[in-house]
């Protein structure tokens, strides 16, 4: 509902004493109007039906008194049925889409639109007869009238099928208010059916709050819900900036934003494919293969069909995919990605292997936010029940054990000794240290958030065996299921090893 005027008139802040005295003359006619037709009814005059006006009575049988709030209610009731649906006193008549009101300057002045046409040098300031003409398709009659009409209303009942015709019509005639309401239902009914709508007319219609809410659901269900309805309605810019960001909720590692970045890919190439979910990977990967074959072996994303999507592939962070080497096979084997961006990643990656080797001691490391967002190793985990577990990100920094563990409302991370099958080793090294920062968000059935926790940016040092609790969930209300989201920056030691 949209609360406003409290069953009060419009009043005009500002305004000079003679404006105020014109605008309190017009208000009293209008409610003049209203008042002599509820006396002619409650009198046995004129009404809209025969018969005698009853009234409530109490069990004694005596007229039963209106309490304040039903007073109001009553009379914002009757100032909408007198003056908006039957225009009785009407000063002014607005005609638009085929449609004729009959309406009052006084209240129309609530719009900015009509404040300010009726009180600049406008010729509209003087006329009684008002064309509109809609500079948007997406107001309709409908929504012109319910907002219009809400301008002679103390509350407004948005439907939320009908929110983007009434925010576009609120749009125009300026009613802030309304506009606001209609961000509220847009907040409540965001789905995977209206993300995409609400973020393209959020940006239409000034509403930033609205569009920043709706990127990041894209962003937490883009991989969590990864349905083939979300992938064929992203486009390139949005997914650009998607996988560009650190508050990607990835699901499990950087080689799954891969994966699902070429599914992505193929529906938007081939929007009439239909199958089953399960069959949209290995679709995408015969299309691929064939298309490679067809080129000749040249990378997809150098042929004249694969430019397009260069821009989105290249935010992907192929130094955490290439050091698994089950994924290095998979990115060799798939030839979507060319060898010039892959020589250098490998090289890299290469020295800094070399790097994490025992030494006594290495250069100190500054390290910016900006560049933990943009470098850092995205991974997550979903936790289904509230039960003790322990797991591992695979490939995860060049052979440092790091098992993440849940028990007791608590993330504890904690550093192997033990050799790892899905790794590059155990480092020898006394102590690693890190950069991180860890994120908890619980989901609806809708995608919305009900549940979110943030650590800040932190350095982690850890020394083989050692455990570090990172978040304790005991004072918190949560909501499981639950996933648990972490960025990594292997940094450099600095200092010396113990003696």
């Amino acid at each position: 509902m949209w609360s406003r005027r409290g069953g009060r008139a419009p009043e005009h802040p500002g305004a000079g004493g003679e404006q105020e005295a014109a605008v309190e003359a017009e208000v009293e006619a209008a409610m003049a109007v209203v008042d002599e037709a509820e006396e002619e009814r409650e009198d046995g005059g004129p009404a809209p039906r025969q018969g005698p006006v009853k009234r409530k009575t109490d069990p004694e049988g005596s007229p039963g008194k209106l309490t304040p709030r039903k007073r109001c209610k009553d009379r914002s009731d009757s100032v909408h049925k007198a003056l908006f649906q039957r225009g009785e006193g009407s000063d002014v008549q607005i005609r638009a889409l085929g449609e004729v009101w009959n309406l009052h300057r006084v209240y129309l002045c609530q719009s900015h639109y009509f404040a300010s046409m009726f009180s600049g040098a406008w010729r509209e300031a003087t006329m009684n007869t008002i064309e509109l003409h809609m500079p948007d398709e997406n107001i309709d009659r409908e929504a012109l009238h319910e907002a219009l009409g809400s301008l002679y209303e103390d509350s407004m009942f948005v439907r939320p099928s009908r929110v983007i015709p009434i925010l576009a019509t609120a749009s125009m005639l300026q009613l802030d208010e309304l506009i606001q309401q209609c961000g509220e239902v847009m907040k409540q009914t965001l789905s995977v059916q209206t993300v995409f709508s609400y973020y393209y007319y959020a940006e239409s219609y000034g509403l930033p709050n609205i569009r920043a809410l709706c990127f990041q659901w894209l962003l937490n269900n883009l991989m969590t819900h990864c349905s083939e309805k979300v992938l064929r309605e992203v486009s390139l810019c949005i997914m650009q900036e998607l996988i560009a960001s650190s508050d990607l909720l990835v699901m499990e590692v950087e080689m799954d934003v891969y994966t699902t970045l070429k599914k992505w890919m193929y529906l938007q190439l081939q929007p009439t494919w239909r199958g089953p979910s399960r069959a949209l990977l290995s679709s995408a990967n015969l299309w691929f293969a064939r298309a490679v074959r067809e080129s000749e072996g040249t990378p997809f994303l150098e042929t004249e069909q694969g430019r397009a999507f260069v821009p989105v592939f290249r935010h992907l962070r192929l130094a955490y995919i290439v050091c698994d080497l089950p994924s290095a096979r998979i990115i060799d084997q798939d030839a979507l990605i060319p060898a010039t961006w892959l020589t250098p990643v490998y090289k890299e990656n290469f020295l800094t292997l070399l790097q994490v080797k025992p030494a006594k001691e290495l250069r100190p490391t500054n390290v910016h936010v900006c560049d933990f967002q943009r470098n850092s190793m995205r991974c997550g985990h979903y936790l289904r029940r509230e039960n003790p577990c322990n797991w591992r990100w695979a490939g995860f920094n060049f052979g440092w054990d790091l098992v993440v563990c849940y028990a007791n409302q608590r993330i504890i991370f904690r550093r192997g000794a033990l050799s790892n099958p899905q790794g590059l080793g155990v480092s020898l090294l006394w102590q690693r240290k890190i950069a991180f920062r860890l994120f908890l968000v619980s989901l609806d059935r809708a995608g919305r958030t009900v549940f979110r926790k943030d650590t800040e940016y932190q350095i982690l040092s850890l020394e083989k065996n050692e455990e570090l609790e990172v978040v304790n969930l005991e004072d918190e209300d949560v909501v499981f299921p639950i996933y648990v989201a972490c960025n990594f920056l292997h940094l450099p030691r600095e200092g010396r090893c113990p003696k």
